[in-house]
């Protein structure tokens, strides 16, 4: 249209045209940036507006310039749910008007014309008839005023006085709350979903029942987790989280270390499920009962934990639905049914479903049904199995379904996979993914990574949680690394992520491996563990570390925060967080082997002071306060004794 002349564009939040939803954290700031300018010279002004989806009346949050015709504006979505946000931009013709005059003014022009335009604006305005009446109340005064001023002449004192009246910030605070808005350009509704805190926030730990009974001659039961409760809360972890803990088929079950022929009394892998027990809506029998995991989950509660439940869609081949319904499943033309064969893998104790011809729709209302029966038994997260070889369509409506139902549901999605793949995955409603951070261990791809996930476009609708191992996967770093190696990916997954996870042995270095593979030697996947997590070496103190710290400062709860500073030793990676006046800087040798020593910067800048200023400083590993005098300093880590610092730094005048 005509009379809107701005230009909004690069909208920060607009993912693929407004297509999905950018993610925000209920009752937390959100930041919304967009490239905001008009013809000419005009001043501008421009605002956030947004309601709970559907809603009709929209608030507003004021937008400033930040730089280059970047604007940026910070709003606060107040519950957990979807929202609608836009911009809106206009032309400040007080603003303007009142800029230009005090050039005017500064160089000896004559503003009799000038001020009678000011008066108009300030007429137009309240004609309006939209001011409250107290704001009407200061302009009609500040008219009278004014034209008695004038009345007794027109030379320079006179115009300088009435200028005067006329320029108060208070007058423009008036003006802005009433503006004309002249040119009003409104830019289309996008979609944003606000998650509950634990979606972005949450440091996980996983553990296999049927190992918790410390005999690995009996399979653990619920009951054995609740006493294993108060130590997992005591590392500081949030969300306890399980594999699948349903019926196992019998039919080529596995054996120990993914052996295909399985002896008697072997358990079988937990991803087999199925038996005549039931399917995804059972419990395994060894582990107990639905009230022996009601019990579990209010334990867990009392103990600060959620806990999360792995949703695996595949069957064994003794499943019920294979009887119950075939049409969801893929037939050989021998009438054998097909396994889910991914060579040289061999994952013949396992079919899949596949998910249209017969299948649609029924077995998307199963498979819905399934979460919605596990949320009705208390379990609000869900880590899903190889999402990335199940159609885009079905999770984007799945999630939402079950939103509907309760938005607070954390979908946690575990796909190593193509970058575009997993970021399609995120698009779709996925609160949280898996990475490559896993496999990240140098310096310069750690860096080009994060601040791939940190500035660029993925950082609205993609929240990273940076598990350290899994069942899967034994990483070759740690395989070779020691114990320095354990404490140095621990530190980065922590500091580096909002979200990020740990599978028990981690705690006690455990990386024993399959030999040539990135797999665990004598995986608790194929057989029950008993787990000595106080041996010698362990590093639960480390871990305790950094949860309690990630729990005591803002700067650590986000993820997009973050940014890399200069240490000229590429074996140490240096970064930092800033929330407020919360700073924290942190070290980290990459190095498990050898010690380095380093020079880096502090980053003075951030705190509006010069490269030869001092800053005060406390480490927060040890607790002791000092000064760093300078921009430039020098730290050595030894990988034995610590292969990390983490500093807070203090601004000037901020309280210690």
């Amino acid at each position: 249209m005509a009379s809107e002349r701005i230009a909004i564009e690069a909208v920060s939040i607009e993912i693929d045209g407004g297509r999905f939803e950018a993610k925000a954290v209920a009752g937390q700031p959100f930041e919304v940036a967009a490239d905001i300018f008009c013809d000419g010279h005009d001043t501008i002004a421009a605002a956030l507006v947004w309601r709970p989806k559907g809603g009709t009346e929209l608030a507003e949050v004021p937008m400033l310039p930040v730089e280059n015709d970047r604007w940026g504006g910070t709003l606060t979505l107040p519950e957990n749910g979807w929202y609608e946000c836009s911009i809106i931009a206009w032309r400040d013709l007080f603003a303007a008007w009142r800029k230009e005059v005090i050039k005017k003014q500064a160089v000896g022009q004559m503003i009799g014309l000038e001020l009678e335009e000011g008066r108009r604006i300030i007429e137009k305005t309240l004609a309006q008839g939209a001011a409250s009446s107290e704001d009407r109340a200061v302009l009609e005064k500040l008219l009278h005023d004014d034209a008695q001023q004038a009345g007794a002449g027109d030379d320079a004192d006179v115009q300088a006085a009435r200028f005067a009246r006329l320029k108060d910030p208070a007058i423009a605070e008036v003006m802005q709350r009433n503006d004309l808005r002249d040119s009003l350009t409104r830019y289309k509704m996008l979609p944003v979903f606000a998650d509950r805190k634990a979606a972005a926030f949450s440091a996980w730990y996983e553990i296999m029942p049927r190992s918790q009974s410390g005999d690995v001659n009996r399979h653990g039961t619920f009951a054995d987790v609740i006493p294993r409760l108060p130590y997992i809360r005591d590392l500081g972890f949030d969300v306890l989280y399980f594999p699948p803990i349903h019926p196992i088929g019998k039919t080529n079950r596995k054996g120990r270390n993914n052996s295909l022929r399985a002896e008697e009394g072997d358990p079988g892998s937990p991803y087999a499920i199925g038996s005549a027990e039931g399917g995804h809506d059972a419990i395994h029998p060894e582990l107990g009962t639905f009230d022996d995991f009601r019990r579990l989950v209010d334990a867990a509660k009392d103990h600060g934990l959620e806990i999360a439940l792995d949703f695996a869609i595949q069957c064994s081949p003794d499943h019920p639905w294979i009887k119950e319904h075939p049409e969801w499943f893929d037939w050989r033309p021998d009438g054998s049914i097909k396994f889910a064969e991914n060579p040289p893998k061999k994952y013949e104790d396992i079919v899949n479903v596949h998910f249209y011809r017969d299948a649609l729709p029924s077995l998307w209302y199963t498979l819905r049904d399934v979460v919605l029966f596990w949320v009705e038994h208390g379990v609000r997260i869900f880590r899903v199995d190889n999402p990335h070889t199940k159609p885009f369509p079905f999770w984007e409506w799945m999630i939402a379904e079950v939103r509907a139902k309760d938005p607070g549901v954390i979908f946690l999605a575990e796909a190593f996979t193509r970058p575009k793949v997993m970021k399609r995955l995120a698009k779709v409603g996925y609160s949280q993914s898996y990475s490559y951070f896993t496999w990240r261990n140098e310096k310069q791809e750690i860096t080009e990574y994060l601040t791939e996930l940190t500035q660029e476009e993925c950082r609205e609708y993609m929240r990273p949680n940076f598990f350290v191992n899994t069942p899967d996967i034994n990483p070759k770093f740690l395989q070779t690394s020691g114990r320095p190696g354990f404490r140095t990916r621990l530190v980065l997954a922590a500091t580096l992520g909002g979200n990020y996870g740990v599978y028990n042995g981690y705690e006690i270095c455990e990386a024993a491996a399959v030999p040539g593979k990135e797999e665990y030697l004598n995986s608790e996947k194929y057989e029950i563990r008993a787990w000595d997590m106080d041996q010698p070496g362990h590093i639960q103190d480390d871990i305790r570390l950094m949860n309690r710290l990630r729990q005591s400062h803002p700067a650590l709860q986000e993820f997009t925060n973050l940014h890399f500073y200069e240490a000229d030793n590429d074996n140490i990676l240096a970064y930092g967080k800033q929330r407020g006046n919360d700073f924290v800087l942190i070290h980290v040798n990459l190095d498990p082997h050898n010690t380095q020593s380093f020079r880096f910067e502090v980053p003075m800048w951030k705190f509006g002071l010069p490269d030869e200023a001092s800053v005060e400083v406390r480490d927060l590993i040890h607790g002791n306060s000092f000064t760093w005098h300078g921009k430039y300093q020098w730290l050595e880590l030894e990988p034995q004794t610590r292969p990390y610092a983490i500093w807070q730094i203090f601004a000037p005048g901020v309280p210690r």
